[in-house]
């Protein structure tokens, strides 16, 4: 079997190549894995470096909107999972274009491609924001989307084309809807590594409005076995949300953080709240489970794990912040 990982060189897309190549898969020890990816400042090549060699993986810079890109690269594939995007909710505030360039164009063309050459299945790898914000209880599959970010708008954009190309064209095409996720070689932008980054440095840590939006957190390892299962056991045309079942408000976590460098709240330093601050996400994850999905890694077991994994791998993530 042929994957193509688009986006594979990104914090989720990258783990879930490594975890392919290394044989956590069953049934998929024999893979041959291409990844395509236009690294931006996101993807990064050093997530790739220990499968680089590999004889059964193949890196293709490149973006997936270049239609004759994807005409020369695609065919033979059996599957695409389909990363690529673009996903800080700032970054699309202030430049939403790219959003969706990248998230609803670039699917759309990613999604004809795989239609024209014949790719049994696609799985897209979308996101609990499509939903907007829930004051309580959780969403299942079939709520509507309600986005209330540029980042968001662009991910249902391409969930909602994976649902016309099944629907009209017949293509399986598969969507999986996470909640946040945290670990290893995550671009320190995002709360936790950019958190974790800065107490390293003895930087105070920015804490939007008052910190009391609240949050469903999910290690990288059980998102990308969960996206596996959806590949090995999902229908065609389905929504599968993906949770982790561990809520927090932005301050709890930050008091979990700041208590693992052993400071106190005067580390952090209250900044106005982000344009549309969704309040709340949280996830009925009852339909993936119904398939075999359960998260393995406790969340105070995964930080503490990804917390030491920035104090010992600071030479990835530095260049970063110096140029991100």
């Amino acid at each position: 079997m042929k994957i193509l990982v688009s986006g594979g060189a990104g914090f989720i897309g990258s783990h879930y190549v490594r975890s392919l190549l290394s044989g956590e898969y069953p049934g998929y020890e024999n893979v041959q894995v291409t990844v395509l990816d236009k690294l931006t400042y996101a993807g990064n090549p050093a997530n790739l470096h220990p499968v680089a060699g590999h004889p059964r993986f193949t890196f293709v810079r490149g973006d997936i909107t270049d239609v004759g890109l994807l005409a020369d690269v695609v065919p033979g594939h059996h599957v695409i999972v389909n990363f690529a995007a673009e996903t800080h909710v700032d970054r699309s505030i202030t430049g939403p274009e790219d959003f969706v360039v990248t998230n609803v164009h670039g699917t759309q063309r990613l999604l004809q491609a795989a239609l024209d050459t014949g790719v049994r299945t696609v799985v897209q790898v979308s996101t609990d924001e499509v939903y907007g914000s829930i004051a309580e209880g959780s969403w299942t599959e079939s709520e509507p989307v309600l986005p209330n970010s540029p980042y968001a708008a662009s991910k249902a954009g391409a969930d909602l084309l994976c649902r016309a190309y099944h629907r009209t064209y017949g293509l399986d095409v598969r969507v999986t809807r996470c909640c946040n996720n945290y670990g290893p070689h995550q671009y320190p932008e995002k709360l936790i590594p950019l958190f974790v980054t800065n107490l390293i440095d003895g930087r105070r840590v920015p804490l939007y409005g008052d910190g009391r939006h609240v949050r469903e957190w999910l290690h990288v390892d059980d998102h990308c076995r969960g996206i596996q299962l959806v590949l090995d056991k999902g229908s065609g045309g389905e929504i599968y949300n993906i949770g982790g079942g561990v809520e927090l408000t932005n301050r709890e976590l930050t008091e979990r953080l700041l208590a693992a460098f052993g400071v106190g709240w005067e580390m952090v330093e209250p900044v106005p709240d982000r344009l549309g601050h969704d309040r709340r996400y949280a996830l009925d994850s009852g339909k993936i489970e119904q398939i075999g999905y359960a998260p393995l890694v406790g969340f105070d077991e995964g930080l503490a794990r990804t917390v030491r994994w920035y104090r010992d791998h600071q030479e990835w993530w530095r260049p970063l912040k110096r140029t991100g």
